[in-house]
């Protein structure tokens, strides 16, 4: 009788690279309504700004139109848009907060 030779297998592990989750832009768009001390109170308030980087901020709004507040993954960016629209409709103020991929 002759030896038998086993079949070798040899798993390899496939490395999958996984793609980061897309980011978000989140901007405030320029209204002639809106106070600039309110802006500036919500740059501080939901995107943990000090108040000279919030007031940069406000005046980049101001002055162009609109200005970045932050770039974050979908659903952080989404929550945040919906906590200014809500913060600003309580103090009845037009600002108005959009989202769009980085």
């Amino acid at each position: 009788m002759g030896t038998r030779k086993q079949n070798e297998f040899v798993l390899e592990a496939k490395r999958t690279r996984t793609r980061p989750p897309p980011l978000y832009k989140v901007l405030l768009l320029n209204d002639d309504y809106t106070p600039m001390d309110f802006v500036v109170e919500v740059l501080q308030k939901y995107f943990g700004m000090d108040r000279e980087r919030a007031t940069r901020v406000m005046l980049q709004v101001h002055r162009e139109g609109m200005g970045i507040c932050g770039v974050f993954p979908r659903d952080i960016a989404s929550t945040k848009v919906e906590q200014v629209a809500s913060f600003a409709r309580q103090h009845q103020h037009p600002l108005a907060c959009v989202m769009e991929e980085n």
